[in-house]
């Protein structure tokens, strides 16, 4: 069992601990099916020790997602992704050209992040995550608009995604002109008025709190946008905040 445990930590797609090497094991039988695998693996007391804020970096998505994990799975994996990601100790998982033609017969993803287009903030790449793994919905400053909306309920009601998160990230530029517009009273150019209409409630809920103004309202828009999409929703929806300078994810809720 404990050869078994070692295997589903650091098997062939894991890279195990770099605090203490683990020795590559024998290959598993073909077999064991996946569900006794993570049975064996993460069941019971094999998870107990991990405490319910801990995540373990090397934790990866599983080999094969056609069965569904819970919640909790999906955020461990996404807070033990992003720890390899800001460690500069990422492993690529689900980027093979075998897990590519596993995939294109069907989608399995274990989250969907609602996110902004920001470069910078690409969600696959700062969750070290691969194909197949997540639905990504993004638009500027994260807003909300029907086609989103039914993005959302698509991953959810139709893939039966089990978490959804909001990923705002510091020095968001559509934020910032938010901001710089409800503070100046001026109207946006263009069709830029839908954004500010949307982020507009959080500069106003923003304005009474203490500290960076932009960054405070980044906070409000991320939980005001999560709790519209839990009022949707049957998943758990979490709100997450990427910081530009560390690469480090933070969540709530």
């Amino acid at each position: 069992m404990d050869d078994l445990r070692a295997y589903l930590l650091s098997g062939p797609r894991r890279t195990p601990p770099l605090s203490a090497p683990v020795p590559v094991p024998a290959p598993v039988p073909k077999f064991f099916s996946r569900r006794l695998l993570l049975r064996a693996g993460l069941a019971g007391a094999g998870l107990a020790w991990l405490g319910a804020d801990t995540v373990r970096a090397s934790e990866t998505p599983p080999a094969v997602a056609h069965d569904p994990v819970s919640a909790e799975y999906a955020l461990r994996l996404l807070k033990a992704g992003n720890q390899r990601y800001a460690r500069n100790h990422e492993v690529h998982p689900d980027a093979s050209a075998g897990h590519r033609s596993r995939v294109a017969s069907g989608q399995h993803p274990f989250a969907l992040v609602v996110g902004c287009v920001d470069s910078r903030v690409p969600p696959e790449l700062v969750f070290d995550l691969g194909l197949g793994d997540l639905l990504v919905v993004r638009t500027a400053g994260h807003v909300l608009d029907a086609v989103a909306l039914a993005s959302v309920e698509f991953g959810v009601k139709e893939l039966h995604v089990p978490l959804v998160v909001v990923l705002g990230h510091s020095r968001c530029g559509a934020v910032t002109a938010a901001v710089q517009h409800v503070l100046s009273g001026t109207a946006a150019p263009g069709r830029l008025g839908v954004l500010v209409e949307q982020i507009a409630p959080a500069v106003r809920e923003a304005r009474t709190r203490p500290g960076d103004l932009v960054q405070n309202t980044v906070r409000c828009h991320v939980d005001r946008v999560r709790r519209e999409l839990a009022a949707e929703d049957s998943c758990r929806v979490v709100g997450a905040r990427y910081d530009l300078d560390t690469g480090r994810v933070s969540f709530t809720g």
